[in-house]
């Protein structure tokens, strides 16, 4: 999909998400409860999905962690915290190959103030890891912001899980990722040629040693069967800037579109079907989209979240 018909689709989409179409007004709120027929939640119930749009990263973070209860929500003080980030690519950030760098820190400074003790920040890359942490700004972001960045590139720092998954049965998973109190899902929304989409599920490629297994082993089922082991307690999807076409790495401004959105999800699952939208396309086009909800690891249906949008 060129920039020009991603366009399109996003504004087709309203705020990308399958529950946008009730909520008038804002901020607006889809409860689902009240569609399940039981009784709602109150109104300033905290959300299990927020989007935000029309804002710099770090202004719509602020904005939408507040409508789902705030930080202290998720991170509790002397807590360890990982954020599983996107920064496999030795690109500038206008290039959206990687999260975006002000979005980083500004996650890192709310945790730390929540009373994280420790703040890692982790992505196997797959380019040289220091040229990726330098280029994107994320290792500067990252570090003025208090956090520390977990060494990737060895064996040595992943250990062996068995996995409850329907191909993938074992994995060496990042260390960080494993010990963490509280994980951070914290993706770059992007196309991806071999996932077709790339948002949280996909994100935690590279959070295991060996990710050419899955693609020699069904990469949809195998992304799926990953949150066997662990899901995120948070997922936060930057769709500041999406690659719409030649991704995962892009390289070209033609290939990006500037769209100034945030998603915020406690539900994994939730936050890709809703990033899905932006794409024009269901969410169960998606392979791995679908097979995880399947798997009842996620809702594929925002509309039957708490939701919120917020323009910022």
């Amino acid at each position: 999909m060129d920039r020009r018909d991603f366009l399109k689709a996003a504004a087709a989409a309203g705020l990308g998400l399958a529950f946008a179409g009730d909520m008038a007004g804002a901020p607006g709120i889809r409860n689902r409860r009240a569609a399940a027929g039981e009784a709602p939640a109150r109104p300033d119930a905290p959300a299990d999905i927020v989007a935000v749009r029309n804002g710099e990263p770090e202004a719509m973070f602020d904005l939408g962690i507040a409508a789902m209860g705030g930080i202290g929500r998720f991170v509790k003080p002397g807590q360890t915290v990982t954020l599983k980030v996107n920064v496999s690519w030795d690109v500038r950030p206008e290039l959206a190959g990687n999260t975006h760098p002000g979005l980083v820190d500004r996650v890192v400074r709310r945790c730390l103030e929540a009373g994280a003790s420790r703040v890692y920040v982790v992505d196997h890359n797959i380019e040289n890891g220091q040229r990726c942490y330098q280029t994107s700004g994320i290792g500067d972001a990252a570090r003025s912001a208090g956090a520390m960045i977990a060494p990737a590139e060895a064996e040595r720092y992943y250990q062996s899980v068995p996995v409850a998954g329907k191909i993938l049965t074992g994995a060496k998973v990042h260390e960080t990722i494993l010990g963490a109190d509280v994980l951070v899902s914290l993706p770059v929304l992007k196309h991806h040629g071999g996932a077709g989409m790339s948002g949280s599920l996909k994100n935690f490629m590279g959070a295991v040693w060996d990710r050419r297994y899955y693609h020699r082993n069904n990469l949809q089922q195998c992304i799926a069967d990953f949150f066997a082991v662990r899901k995120p307690d948070l997922n936060i999807v930057d769709a500041y800037r999406v690659i719409t076409q030649n991704g995962p790495r892009g390289g070209s401004a033609a290939d990006v579109a500037v769209m100034k959105m945030q998603i915020l999800s406690t539900d994994i699952v939730a936050a890709d079907a809703a990033g899905a939208r932006l794409f024009g396309r269901s969410p169960d086009s998606f392979g791995h989209v679908k097979i995880a909800h399947e798997m009842g690891f996620g809702e594929i249906d925002p509309s039957r979240l708490v939701a919120r949008r917020i323009t910022a």
